[in-house]
């Protein structure tokens, strides 16, 4: 009988990998707060007509990469429904915004969510057939200033603290306006036209693209194809002035809050829903691939799904490539739990408990070593779990005086019991 192992394009996330994916929620939760923005939870399934009006069924993700099925639990007299493993949350919280009325109380609304996405999508690192994403959107009556560019400009703002929060370096904003509907609707026509001849140029998904929504060509990561994509026409010169001044208010905005970026006319996104600012952070620790997260703008999003007149900006991240980065940036090692107890014989384990209770109750995350190893043995374990090791000895248990070994500085250091716990509170290497 074979094994059964996790369906391609999934995984299983384990210890102590798992506790940096808290650690990322965590820190996106407090930040979130601190803009004021509150958790929305929808469903992980959706009516799939949702998908193809507001993504757009010309899209790569409802054309090709949706997990739909047609729902037959209902009673015989009625249609079987479509349904639709989310591809993307954001269709889903403005659903949401609609069906509860949100828009009727007046006030701008500000939602997050963390949860699950799936596209059948050919699995890469740090892509995945399901996966996690943390997003954010801003969205409400136009009384409610959900209109703005300041509520772009605060978006990009809180992104970028919450990189720094996190950790991550070298981090690089991308920033552009795909203009109005009507601006979106004239490029695409500027850009069919340019394509007629350069398309069969270009690789079978450009040349499919250039007849069925021109505006995906530019999203391309062909090498042999970008030499092309850099003589066609650019956006901004499709922009109306009323978007142009949009965009100058976002960066105007930018520039007060010393929030770095860089124009990049390429950048559209690839759903169907965006009007004036789109965004990237990318890091070039990802590869070629290097996306961080990205969003935009959306004021016509809640109308394509029959729902009021309610602008909005959102973004979302994938969780993966955020361990991915960190990973890179050597993050992981402050994962290591803060000090491993390794008992020097089997007659000090009752001790090397007691002393670990007494550290876990001052907050510390402790492992418990056994007598019966040999200290090679604990040294080992110790340096692949913990930043330092505290040795547990007749002669320590007798004085009160702990030996205390820093894997990062390979310093060791008497300590006693009593300041113990606030030396192992100092970050490992000090």
């Amino acid at each position: 009988m074979s094994t059964l192992k996790a369906v391609r394009g999934t995984r299983d996330l384990l210890p102590p990998e798992t506790a940096l994916w808290t650690r990322i929620e965590e820190t996106a939760r407090r930040v979130f707060a601190r803009y004021n923005f509150g958790e929305i939870r929808t469903p992980v399934f959706e009516d799939t007509s949702l998908f193809a009006r507001s993504v757009g069924e010309e899209t790569d993700i409802v054309s090709k990469e949706m997990y739909t099925w047609e729902d037959r639990a209902r009673a015989a007299s009625e249609k079987a429904q479509s349904l639709t493993l989310r591809p993307e949350n954001t269709a889903g919280v403005v659903r949401a915004y609609i069906e509860h009325k949100l828009g009727e109380t007046g006030q701008l609304q500000k939602l997050f969510y963390i949860g699950p996405q799936f596209r059948r999508e050919r699995p890469q690192k740090g892509r995945y057939r399901q996966f996690s994403q943390i997003g954010a959107e801003v969205i409400g009556p136009q009384s409610s200033g959900s209109e703005s560019p300041l509520r772009d400009a605060e978006i990009l703002e809180m992104l970028a603290t919450l990189l720094d929060e996190l950790g991550i370096s070298g981090w690089t904003l991308h920033i552009n306006s795909v203009g109005s509907s009507a601006d979106r609707a004239h490029y695409n026509e500027v850009l069919r036209a340019a394509l007629v001849d350069l398309a069969p140029k270009m690789c079978v998904d450009c040349q499919r693209r250039a007849v069925t929504n021109p505006l995906r060509v530019l999203d391309c990561k062909v090498p042999e194809d970008q030499p092309i994509i850099e003589t066609l026409p650019k956006i901004v010169d499709s922009l109306d002035e009323e978007s142009k001044q949009h965009l100058a208010a976002v960066t105007a905005a930018l520039d007060a809050a010393g929030v770095p970026y860089t124009r990049n006319h390429r950048l559209v996104r690839g759903l169907d829903y965006y009007t004036r600012t789109t965004f990237e952070f990318t890091h070039g620790g990802l590869g070629a691939q290097n996306a961080l997260l990205g969003g935009g703008r959306y004021d016509g999003l809640s109308e394509a799904i029959g729902g009021p007149k309610a602008p909005g900006i959102g973004f979302a991240m994938g969780e993966d490539r955020l361990v991915l980065t960190l990973q890179a940036q050597e993050a992981a090692q402050a994962e290591k739990i803060d000090a491993y107890i390794a008992p020097l014989g089997e007659s000090l384990n009752p001790a090397a408990l007691a002393l670990a209770r007494e550290l876990r109750r001052a907050g510390l995350s402790v492992e418990l070593g056994d007598g019966s190893f040999r200290l090679k043995k604990s040294f080992e374990a110790a340096d692949k779990a913990a930043r330092r090791i505290v040795i547990l000895g007749e002669d320590e248990l007798q004085s009160g005086i702990l030996t205390v070994k820093d894997f990062a500085t390979g310093t060791q250091t008497k300590v006693p019991r009593a300041e113990l716990a606030e030396f192992l509170r100092k970050p490992g290497g000090e």
